[in-house]
């Protein structure tokens, strides 16, 4: 479904999925493929969209509800897979540690072919990448300055914040990382999972919600 101009969202689709976002412009980006099982789906309601490719694939942390698609995404449209910095720091062992929780396979099946720091050029389009620990150690969000997007992960939904019980949660800096990020000029909130939030207005009062109830 397109939220924005060039910007397009799809609905996770069950209790382990995420949300997905897609970037269009001479790059097409896609960020959280969210599970495998869920793909074909997916793929469809891109293509209904008039989105006939993805030029590179990005997570917003190593969980996998948004990683698990990754290689079978890449194989259907040819992609090359960015990762940020800190998260090619701990890819091995959240993989692992986060497997081992979830009694889920340790798969690692996909081949990183970018490493991304703090920017990222689609063509007229350009993202700041942020990183934002606390649900995660490697999560980041991803902002556009012009636009006023900010696709966030789980780091903040509607009335709620991620959790931070997983392997290598950190409640301190998950709270620092919404200060941070609620100080940014957002009239589109995108989180990994549940509803989009629009218009600076309502944005402000999550935040403030947030504030209240889990800071």
């Amino acid at each position: 479904m397109r939220v924005q101009d060039g910007v397009y969202w799809y609905r996770e689709r069950g209790p382990f999925d995420a949300n997905t976002y897609v970037i269009k412009d001479e790059l097409t980006l896609l960020i959280d493929p969210g599970l495998r099982d869920y793909l074909k789906l997916r793929i469809e309601e891109m293509a209904n969209d008039g989105v006939s490719k993805v030029d590179i694939i990005m997570v917003t942390h190593l969980h996998p509800d948004h990683y698990d698609a990754i290689a079978a995404l890449k194989e259907a449209y040819n992609a090359r897979v960015a990762l940020h910095s800190s998260q090619l720091e701990y890819l091995d062992v959240m993989i692992e540690e986060v497997s081992r929780l979830f009694n889920m396979p340790h798969r690692l099946d996909f081949k990183v072919d970018m490493e991304i720091e703090d920017v990222l050029r689609l063509g007229e389009r350009e993202l700041r990448i942020i990183h934002t620990p606390g649900h995660s150690p490697a999560s980041i969000c991803f902002y556009s300055p012009t636009d006023k997007f900010l696709i966030a992960g789980d780091l903040v939904f509607e009335q709620g914040v991620g959790r931070t019980d997983l392997p290598f949660g950190n409640k301190e800096a998950l709270r620092e990382s919404i200060r941070r990020i609620s100080l940014l000029e957002t009239e589109l909130l995108l989180p990994g999972h549940g509803r989009i939030i629009k218009g600076r207005a309502d944005i402000k009062r999550n935040y403030e919600f947030i504030k209240e109830f889990y800071m």
